[in-house]
């Protein structure tokens, strides 16, 4: 499916078509612990402040149409981790294998960077090969594992812990 992918910043607008991603994430049980399908208005709490650094990926042939999204979370609330986020993105069923995560990927670094943040945590599962390359590529390290992490579907899962280091914002103060 040909498409011309362009990245922004989420507006509140958006929540329908992210629960509608992440949905598919839950129901596809590859990529994230969570079973219960979420609504606009869940999506619509990550628009909190605290870390509001969500980039949109939009089809500019299908009328602007998000096709996958990036989003940062709070990691800690202790002040030693205030540049630390955990992040996710996530990519429509019809969409994924054309480089849609990867510039989602990309402009959420871009935009933690001006955020002022210094690090990207998250997790994924060991068996998501088409992740673990892209993150290789992007320099994104995988730095061990949980073992026994979760269960999804009464089945303990492992994870595997991956960090993303954003160099610009780590000189001294």
């Amino acid at each position: 499916m040909k498409c011309i992918m362009l990245a922004r910043d989420a507006t509140t607008a958006d929540t329908q078509a992210i629960a509608r991603i992440y949905n598919q994430a839950i129901a596809d049980r590859t990529s994230t612990f969570e079973t219960l399908p979420r609504t606009a208005e869940d999506i619509a709490r990550w628009f909190d402040g605290v870390h509001p650094v969500i980039v949109i990926v939009a089809d500019e042939l299908a009328g602007g149409t998000v096709i996958g999204y990036g989003a940062t979370f709070s990691y800690s609330d202790r002040a030693c981790y205030r540049g630390v986020a955990e992040f996710s993105v996530y990519v429509d069923r019809d969409h994924r294998g054309q480089g849609v995560g990867k510039l989602a990927l990309r402009a959420l670094y871009e935009s933690a960077r001006k955020a002022g943040l210094w690090k990207l945590v998250s997790r994924i599962f060991p068996e998501n090969a088409p992740v673990r390359r892209l993150n290789a590529r992007l320099g994104i390290r995988e730095v061990g594992m949980h073992e026994k992490h979760g269960q999804l579907d009464g089945v303990w899962r492992d994870v595997i812990v991956v960090e993303w280091l954003i160099r610009e914002n780590l000189a001294p103060n």
